[in-house]
């Protein structure tokens, strides 16, 4: 029996309409066969809070084995993961197709569906997870919500850590009054038909985040396809997802999978392409769906014709070519490499497409944030997220960058974070940005920055 295998990792159905799914004993069986491999193994001990958590457990049971951990005390080992993919894609020998068949993050997914079935799931992660509804209510009174959480408003801040758990020193993301899908309607931009990428149609899928909290993304990526030729249009037809796959709410996910997959689709039968703002929700078009639903067309229709934002630019520069016109950005780039953007498994296309910029160093950062979506700001996994971050942060630091960037408009604000932990009159002099705000910068699109 070899150690680790030569072939590319490949992922199985996530058979969660199957009843043995949810078997507690099954699961539990499945539990530690996996928690004994990775005991033998420990080559993941420093991705995440979830392995060390694990191996102590171990350490400190009777007979220094598994044999001596009781079943209840698993659950903190499935609360520090945060799906970011990273000890299958990067650190684990023995995922499918080796024959001990490892597949770490999708096993703790599994548990949190169980928990959920159970009705187990903890009531304020699930709340922030209905990230529409949420965004909608916001809207009308963005300022208001955004100086109430705020970190500097201590009185608000201390109330929402009392009440709802969320740490009082965590960034949270901000709302705005008008969403980039209606900013895109009020706002048409004329298309230069004399750049090489002229007859390319991309339909924008503005996620969550784009829409509700960072329009700039998408108002970026418009400015930059539109200077280069190609055709876009907005739509949003609601959620990824995510959020509420993180909380083991697999229905759900499918539920938002076949809505925006059956707007989407009549977009690619006009010949669109599809691109995503944020990484985490073009690794679920990709890849999560079709793995949850894999008998639905529409989701491998979709899945094939879906790019991330920086890996779509770089397509266009590779076959197309850009147009010039950029202008160094006067700073150098700190450009972090998001898990869920690694996930994908296209390179990274971030940094490749920072190197366009003349002029302009990228210093790559390839560790995890820590932040971990909704779980990074709960109050317990802040200083954890923080911990986990901080070799990420470090780097960021070290390499002078005016900008720290990064596929993950969340990873950004969490290394800023941890940057100012480090040193509080360095990170005054950074900024964070999305890769394509910077790109948008270089073309005189982008004032903001």
């Amino acid at each position: 029996m070899r150690e680790g295998s030569l072939d590319a990792p490949t992922r199985h159905i996530i058979d969660w309409t199957n009843p043995d799914f949810y078997d507690e004993k099954k699961l539990d069986d499945e539990l530690r066969r996996v928690f004994d491999i990775c005991h033998g193994c420990r080559r993941c001990f420093n991705l995440c809070d979830s392995f060390p958590k694990l191996f102590d457990l171990i350490d400190g049971s009777p007979t220094e084995e598994l044999d001596a951990v009781a079943s209840e005390d698993f659950k903190p080992v499935v609360d520090g993961c945060t799906l970011c993919d990273m000890c299958f894609m990067t650190k684990c020998p023995y995922v499918p197709p080796h024959e001990f068949n490892l597949d770490f993050p999708h096993l703790m997914l599994r548990y949190r569906a169980v928990e959920k079935r159970k009705g187990l799931d903890k009531f304020v992660p699930g709340q922030l997870s209905q990230t529409d509804r949420n965004g909608k209510l916001a809207a009308p009174v963005a300022p208001l919500a955004n100086w109430a959480t705020k970190t500097s408003n201590s009185m608000t801040r201390g109330i929402m850590e009392k009440t709802l758990g969320i740490d009082r020193n965590a960034a949270l993301p901000k709302y705005q009054s008008k969403s980039l899908l209606k900013r895109a309607e009020e706002d048409p931009l004329v298309v230069n038909a004399d750049a090489p990428g002229f007859g390319r149609k991309a339909v924008i899928y503005a996620t969550c985040f784009g829409n509700y909290n960072n329009p700039s993304i998408g108002e970026a990526t418009r400015k930059v396809l539109a200077r280069n030729g190609v055709e876009t249009e907005v739509v949003y037809p609601g959620c990824c997802g995510m959020p509420l796959m993180e909380q083991g709410d697999l229905e759900g996910v499918v539920k938002n999978a076949k809505s925006v997959s059956s707007e989407l689709k009549d977009w690619i039968a006009k010949g669109y392409d599809v691109i995503a703002l944020v990484s985490s929700c073009a690794l679920m078009l990709k890849f999560e769906w079709p793995l949850l639903d894999p008998d639905n067309a529409d989701l491998k229709t979709l899945s094939d014709a879906t790019f991330d934002v920086s890996e779509y630019v770089m397509d266009l520069a590779k076959k197309e070519g850009m147009v010039e016109g950029m202008e160094p950005l006067g700073d150098n780039v700190a450009m972090h490499l998001a898990c869920h953007a690694r996930a994908q498994n296209m390179g990274a296309k971030g940094a490749e497409m920072l190197r366009l910029i003349p002029k302009t160093r990228v210093a790559v950062v390839e560790r995890c944030s820590g932040h971990g979506g909704s779980w990074g700001i709960m109050k317990g996994n802040y200083e954890t997220a923080l911990k986990v971050g901080k070799p990420a942060a470090k780097t960021a630091l070290t390499s002078k960058a005016g900008y720290i960037a990064s596929e993950c408009p969340l990873a950004a604000e969490h290394l800023l974070q941890g940057i100012g932990n480090l040193d509080a009159e360095a990170v005054q002099s950074k900024q964070a940005a999305h890769p394509i705000e910077l790109l948008a910068k270089a073309y005189g699109l982008n004032e903001d920055l």
